[in-house]
């Protein structure tokens, strides 16, 4: 039976690290929370080759003091909780203490750093979770933090890495949550050089969904609020002419927290029930706002899961904020405009008929039989444009005509042929 030993703490920190930092995505999301964090009002993102290469991330929040910077990087360190009540009442994004030593553990990381009180800045230099000392360097006020060579010291996860541009792609939809989910910060991103995300940072939630989410989908929301008790929910739903056929732009927030949720998801289409065609889904950027006290952040180590104290509560509040939001509307949303009445009448009395297969097959059992042509019943006063566009010209009788074909075979009959008017 194989002996047990306690790991090193260097492995320790690898198996550590793999619970944070699946791929560059992840990387840029705990360093982008931590920027929010520091009170950042400007955020610039860089990327290269997906995020394998290099990931800086630019901030203009309140900085770093150079004695705590080593400790920054030491497994549960973090200046976001105290005590174990503070567990209960979590209200920033990132509260764990790992986000700076698990990308150490796997990376080359170069911090440079500076608070708005301090005359100097400090940098730090860090490769495989070892650190270097603490250098006095110029710098403006914030932190800019320089990931390179992410997982070079553990191939085994290196070979399961995605093509470059499915990691590019990723990081690209996370900018647009946390873009979305906080309006008040102007967020940059550059992937390769090339400018791919812009948002003013004015507070106004339907500026990030323009700049993030496009024109086009920007037009089709619907602006929803409401409140119930502790619980209030506001943003934006797509109208219902204007179903999507996936679930994909369906975004949700809790406290300002990108989350995905089962319940918020079926509270949201419950509210479109009747309103929506068959196999179509609404879109939706919803933020949930409640007492960080009923609601518990720590259940998913990625924190994109969250558990709600009150879960009924939650469901009724999303619920009935979009169906008053959709029935407040009612005759105002776009809708199809009914076509003309001249492509609605059929000028040859229902001469196309339709039938199923059923009916098909037991026609050619049956004799040939003339089909039965139903009209329609003509309306009071018909449109002039439902006339039939051909009418048989009148000939006058005076005038006969006379036919160029026999109606008998060899009869010399003569035969005339006239039509009435």
């Amino acid at each position: 039976m194989p002996h047990i030993q306690q790991l090193s703490s260097h492995v320790a920190d690898l198996i550590a690290a793999g619970e944070v930092v699946e791929r560059p995505a992840s990387v840029v999301k705990e360093l982008v929370e931590n920027a929010i964090d520091a009170g950042a009002s400007a955020i610039v993102v860089e990327i290269q080759r997906g995020g394998m290469g290099l990931i800086r991330v630019t901030d203009n929040g309140c900085g770093i003091a150079p004695e705590e910077l080593p400790t920054a990087f030491l497994r549960h360190a973090t200046s976001k909780l105290r005590t174990a009540e503070d567990l209960a009442k979590i209200g920033t994004l990132g509260f764990r203490g790992e986000a700076l030593a698990a990308i150490s553990a796997v990376s080359r990381v170069d911090v440079l750093t500076r608070r708005p009180e301090d005359a100097v800045g400090a940098a730090i230099h860090g490769e495989g979770g070892h650190m270097e000392p603490v250098r006095e360097e110029g710098a403006p006020e914030g932190t800019t933090i320089r990931v390179s060579d992410l997982f070079y010291n553990t191939p085994a996860r290196l070979k399961f890495m995605k093509k470059d541009s499915a990691e590019t792609a990723a990081v690209a939809g996370l900018m647009q949550h946390l873009a979305l989910s906080h309006p008040d910060v102007s967020f940059k991103f550059i992937k390769d050089g090339q400018e791919s995300l812009h948002t003013p940072g004015d507070g106004k939630l339907e500026s990030a969904v323009y700049a993030a989410l496009g024109r086009e989908f920007a037009k089709t929301l619907v602006p929803v609020q409401g409140r119930g008790g502790d619980i209030e929910v506001r943003g934006f739903v797509t109208a219902p002419v204007n179903g999507r056929g996936s679930r994909s732009m369906q975004v949700f927030f809790v406290n300002g927290r990108f989350i995905k949720s089962q319940l918020l998801t079926a509270a949201l289409e419950e509210g479109y029930r009747n309103q929506l065609l068959k196999g179509r889904f609404p879109g939706c950027v919803l933020e949930v706002l409640l007492p960080v006290t009923a609601v518990d952040v720590n259940v998913h180590p990625a924190k994109t899961q969250v558990k709600f104290a009150k879960e009924h509560d939650v469901f009724d509040a999303v619920f009935h904020t979009v169906m008053d939001a959709l029935d407040a509307r009612g005759g105002a949303v776009t809708k199809p405009a009914p076509p003309p009445v001249r492509e609605t009448q059929n000028p040859r009395q229902d001469f196309f008929q339709s039938m199923n297969a059923k009916a098909y097959r037991e026609q050619g059992t049956k004799p040939a039989v003339a089909p039965t042509i139903v009209k329609s019943p003509a309306p009071a006063q018909p449109p002039k444009a439902a006339q039939p566009a051909f009418r048989p010209q009148p000939v006058s009788p005076a005038a006969p005509v006379k036919p160029s074909w026999n109606t008998e075979w060899r009869s010399t009959a003569k035969v005339t042929d006239s039509v009435q008017p």
